[in-house]
């Protein structure tokens, strides 16, 4: 079944409303966003979620969101908020990421791959003309990474810009990903009414959404209880 990750979590209230539906993963940004929180902050929701886990319910795994973070900015972000997960949006070489691995045990890494082309722009673009060029670019990361996530380039964060890549661009990406055993996420505004057509097409391993579940920036209970079942009941 397809992973559901919510991105960009930042109050207690809204946490504790939304882990009663079966979520798999919860993120947090410590990058540059409206939605950025302090490694404290994140602390502080880590421990809604650990006391979620000891009341004997299923716990969705924690994700902390960062571009380009130096090895001081790691070691207090996990010191003041033990995340399960990194998800990596910048230009972290196989090497940061091999450190990042060897120096906090456990610590799984997601590797973000940002995808220039939106769905509005016209292209005669064929996927199969990029799969050697996406091996070139992907295999050094394929003992070091535990998923690869395809987002949309944003020029000013990296990603979390809320529009749609051309999924058209997924194939090759996907035929990696099964090549290599690492599963493949899809974020880059997805929304409750068109992650029905994503999962018909395609069948990432999971997707990933912010700003589909907001309402004028903050996150909507109704539309993240919308997007859940639309994708967990998807058959």
């Amino acid at each position: 079944m397809t992973s559901i990750k919510i991105c960009g979590l930042k109050d207690t209230e809204t946490l504790s409303s939304i882990l009663h539906l079966p979520i798999d993963h919860i993120g947090f940004v410590f990058a540059k966003s409206k939605r950025q929180v302090t490694p404290q902050q994140a602390g502080e929701l880590i421990r809604v979620i650990a006391d979620w886990k000891a009341a004997g319910n299923a716990a969705p795994l924690t994700v902390g969101v960062l571009v380009n973070p130096s090895r001081e900015e790691l070691t207090v972000i996990l010191n003041e908020a033990p995340l399960d997960i990194l998800q990596l949006h910048g230009h972290e070489t196989p090497e940061e990421c091999q450190w990042i691995k060897n120096e906090f045990p456990g610590v799984q890494l997601w590797r973000v791959v940002s995808v220039t082309q939106t769905r509005q722009e016209e292209s005669n673009y064929e996927a199969h003309r990029l799969t050697d060029a996406i091996a070139l670019q992907l295999d050094p990361y394929k003992d070091v990474v535990d998923a690869i996530l395809l987002d949309t380039f944003d020029p000013v964060y990296g990603g979390g810009s809320g529009k749609t890549f051309s999924w058209e661009t997924i194939p090759p990406y996907q035929a990696w990903s099964r090549a290599t055993g690492i599963p493949l996420l899809i974020a880059g505004g997805l929304q409750a009414d068109n992650v029905g057509e994503l999962l018909d097409a395609y069948r990432p391993d999971g997707v990933d959404v912010s700003s589909g579940v907001e309402t004028e920036g903050v996150k909507d209970i109704a539309k993240i209880t919308s997007f859940v079942e639309r994708v967990k009941h998807h058959v």
